[in-house]
C-alpha cells in the first residue's frame, strides 16, 4: 500500500482559490490586516452589501467569509489576533442590528 500524497502548494491555496472562484464576497484588499474590529466589520458590511456573488443576506454572506478566514488561519494566528477577530463579529452583529 502506498501512501497517500498531495501537492503541499495545492493543499495551502484551496482557500484562496474558493474566495476568488465560489460565491465568495469580493473583499477589500487588506481587510483582515487591520488590527481595528470596527474597521474589519465595516469592510465587510460594505463588501457584503456591494456584492453581486452573495447568495444570501449581507449579514450572513459577511460573517461566513469573516467565520471562514478564522477558521482557515485559526492555528497560525496569535491569541490577540483571535480576539480581535472575535470582536469584529460582535461589532458586525452591531452595523447589522442583530443580537448577540
Amino acid at each position: 500500500m502506498t501512501a497517500r500524497r498531495t501537492h503541499p502548494a495545492r493543499r495551502r491555496r484551496w482557500s484562496a482559490d474558493v474566495t476568488r472562484h465560489s460565491d465568495a464576497l469580493d473583499l477589500e484588499p487588506g481587510v483582515f490586516a487591520s488590527d481595528d474590529p470596527h474597521q474589519i466589520a465595516e469592510s465587510l458590511k460594505r463588501s457584503a452589501e456591494a456584492s453581486t456573488r452573495r447568495k444570501s443576506s449581507p449579514f450572513r454572506s459577511a460573517m461566513s467569509m469573516l467565520v471562514f478566514y478564522t477558521n482557515r488561519a485559526g492555528r497560525h494566528l496569535s491569541q490577540a489576533r483571535l480576539q480581535t477577530l472575535d470582536r469584529a463579529k460582535t461589532e458586525l452583529r452591531r452595523l447589522f442590528g442583530r443580537p448577540g
